[in-house]
């Protein structure tokens, strides 16, 4: 099969899916329309539009773009058929109805920011460096009717430092999620649209236990201080800088106020029998205890501030050190 015999539709929306757009675009792979989210309002009262980051650049570059609010409309669906894509790309997009998946000749395939069968879900990058791993990566598989479950065409690894933070992993998948885009692209023209695949089950046999990566909420991004150092951690890079790990803290009159930390540090310190998400200043640095030592904050937010480096923080602060940290 020969690059011009691939008609393509695109679906993604944030700047993680561009890369991957962007490299169909500059390798000359024909993109007949694109399918993102609709426009999001922003601002005070949300009165401005903002696109999603997948539309401004195929706008950029001429293609047609599709914003459906419902997949499953008809009227959609139609405009959808219309191009006449022989293959569907998916790359950080929503779920999609089988009337959607299942139109194109040569199947949808998605570019999943994990080793599937781990972390299947909507975070599997947060989830990977919340867990501590040392190796994620990227899988294409062809979508079938459960989420996360098709038949894997290929993986790339890619190792995650022990200081690195969901961003930094994030902008890693980011262009490996090109690459294996492009790779599997060549699969299917070498294999006339055939390419060969693997069962999930099959691929998984022998490497233990499942993790999954669901959806992010408010409650589940909170630190438990009675956990220990490595695990909290990591927890907080994995959710650094979006949406954030958070604590209480709580003022020696007992107000309590939302303390964001973005970084931390382990330090070989122990507690000295203080409990938990006790807060200990010294030396401009501030020190929190948890279950088995003590976790240097780096970078943290009040409510109502700015982000700032922990040291500007206890500078700004008065009795800092008889505050403490708590798990609601």
């Amino acid at each position: 099969m020969e690059k011009s015999d691939l008609k393509i539709v695109f679906m993604g929306t944030p700047e993680f899916a561009v890369e991957a757009l962007k490299a169909l675009v500059e390798h000359d792979y024909r993109v007949v329309a694109v399918v993102t989210q609709p426009d999001k309002p922003v601002g005070r009262h949300g009165s401005v539009l903002q696109p999603s980051a997948v539309k401004q650049y195929a706008l950029g570059q001429g293609i047609p773009v599709l914003q459906p609010v419902k997949m499953k409309d008809p009227a959609f669906v139609e405009k959808l058929r219309s191009f006449g894509g022989n293959l569907q790309v998916v790359v950080a997009f929503r779920m999609l109805p089988e009337v959607v998946w299942a139109m194109p000749k040569f199947g949808t395939f998605n570019v999943h920011a994990a080793l599937l069968p781990q972390y299947r879900g909507a975070a599997p990058i947060n989830w990977a460096v919340i867990n501590g791993e040392k190796r994620t990566g990227v899988t294409t598989f062809f979508l079938d009717h459960d989420i996360d479950t098709g038949r894997i065409i290929m993986q790339l690894p890619y190792d995650i430092a022990d200081d690195a933070d969901a961003e930094a992993v994030y902008d890693g998948l980011m262009h490996l999620g090109s690459d294996i885009c492009l790779k599997t692209l060549e699969r299917i023209l070498d294999s006339d649209g055939h390419p060969a695949t693997v069962t999930q089950e099959e691929w998984a046999d022998g490497n233990g236990p499942l993790r999954a990566a669901p959806k992010l909420f408010k409650e589940t991004c909170q630190i438990d201080w009675d956990q220990p150092q490595k695990k909290i951690y990591d927890f907080v890079r994995g959710l650094s800088p979006h949406p954030g790990a958070w604590t209480t803290l709580v003022s020696p009159e007992g107000k309590e106020t939302v303390l964001k930390v973005y970084q931390t540090a382990k330090t070989v310190q122990g507690t000295e029998g203080r409990k938990p998400g006790t807060l200990v200043v010294e030396a401009k640095k501030l020190l929190v205890c948890t279950a088995d030592g003590m976790l240097e904050l780096k970078a943290v937010q009040l409510a109502g501030k700015k982000r700032m480096a922990a040291g500007d923080f206890v500078n700004g602060m008065k009795n800092l050190d008889q505050m403490f940290l708590k798990f609601v």
